[in-house]
């Protein structure tokens, strides 16, 4: 089956996994260049990629490789010779790349890569956790979180055509299982509605032999400092720039993004704050929260890295409480997010009491009646606010 005849075979709407979102992300951003080391949970992502790649359904190289490190050198490589390329992992597999991810950001190569959250070990441990992503949140990675599969597969596009105006790598997270092997109805674009809304990718600047440039040099203490500088501007330019390209992606798709989500904040004493699945079920607390008359509200963290301080203050600035649930933990400090909040919101004359909640780490769900149990602990409690709440913790 040719490549013209597969894309007319696919209807508008698929029940697919999160995994399987991604794949058709990247063949409807005409991605031409796919290295990755397969790693529970992403594994049926590479799979899937180089089984497009083989029958032609994608026109792209599949690089194989023995390693997570090399999958990313790999595409660093094809980045700089000014190729729209891809990779995957996960968990260890994250960590793996730390090295090259710094090296990505730094030569500013718009690579786009999906991490499905996972914990890191020891112990070993296949399940959601975003320990993995955040500990790489200085790398100089744009990093997107979803909370469905339909999101991360629109993430996937509009990542690229972020990475690609900004120069720089963008990562899009999504939690292991709960989404990367769940299935759900996801709205699968025509590629040609994709291509008049993602051009083709035209580098800045690429390895050309009529063209000589010097890659990687070594710079010294005389520009190493400005260069930094740059990088640091142009990351925080993402902040003007995606919400512009969240709305682009609206007109052309009739689906809405930007840097945060807020649901019933207006009136709201109470805020929690979430990132991927867990906002999920924690709309049902906040409705039925709102039911017994309690004024509580909810904001989803999409955008991290560079921080919407801004965005976040105008969500959260008026309650009296936060409650940040983190699905990840930093040792001897709490959750990620939470330490983030209490950062962004540290220049307002009042500030709200931001409680640090530490929920479903390897994976352990996390339900409405146990957001329901936090968001009535914190309406209650007057307990300090510098240590973290180790929700659902068994003695």
């Amino acid at each position: 089956m040719n490549y013209k005849q597969k894309e007319e075979a696919i209807p508008l709407k698929q029940v697919i996994k999160g995994n399987f979102a991604v794949s058709h992300g990247v063949r409807l951003s005409r991605v031409k260049v796919i290295s990755a080391y397969p790693i529970t949970p992403q594994t049926t992502i590479v799979e899937e990629l180089s089984e497009m790649c083989a029958t032609g359904e994608l026109d792209a190289n599949f690089i194989k490789v023995e390693s997570e490190h090399s999958a990313l050198a790999a595409v660093v490589g094809s980045e700089t010779a000014g190729v729209r390329s891809f990779t995957a992992t996960s968990s260890q597999g994250l960590l793996l790349m730390h090295e090259v991810l710094h090296w990505a950001a730094g030569a500013r190569l718009p690579i786009v890569l999906t991490n499905v959250n996972r914990a890191v070990g020891p112990g070993w441990n296949i399940w959601a956790d975003q320990s993995d992503s955040v500990s790489q949140r200085d790398t100089g990675w744009i990093q997107i979180y979803c909370e469905s599969n339909q999101e991360v597969l629109d993430s996937v596009i509009m990542g690229y055509k972020l990475a690609e105006e900004i120069s720089l790598p963008v990562m899009v997270t999504y939690d292991a299982f709960f989404l990367s092997h769940t299935s759900e109805v996801v709205d699968i674009p025509q590629i040609e509605e994709v291509d008049a809304y993602l051009p083709p990718y035209e580098p800045k600047f690429r390895l050309d032999v009529s063209d000589p440039r010097m890659f990687g040099g070594m710079i010294g203490p005389e520009f190493f400092y400005e260069e930094r500088y740059v990088m640091h501007r142009e990351s925080m330019e993402t902040l003007s720039v995606y919400p512009r390209i969240c709305r682009e992606f609206e007109q052309a798709f009739g689906r809405q993004y930007d840097v945060c989500e807020t649901y019933r904040t207006d009136d709201a004493e109470l805020v929690v704050v979430t990132a991927g699945t867990i906002t999920s079920v924690s709309r049902i607390a906040v409705d039925e929260a709102r039911e017994g008359g309690k004024k509580v509200g909810l904001m989803k963290l999409r955008l991290f890295r560079p921080v919407p301080f801004g965005r976040w203050r105008e969500a959260l600035g008026t309650a009296s409480k936060i409650a940040v649930i983190d699905r990840n933990m930093s040792a001897g400090l709490g959750g990620v997010f939470a330490s983030e909040v209490k950062s962004a919101l540290f220049a307002l004359d009042r500030r709200p009491a931001v409680y640090s909640i530490i929920a479903g780490l390897g994976g352990r769900d996390v339900t409405p009646r146990d957001v329901t149990g936090i968001i009535d602990h914190v309406l209650t409690t007057n307990d300090p606010v510098d240590r973290p709440i180790f929700w659902g913790l068994k003695e």
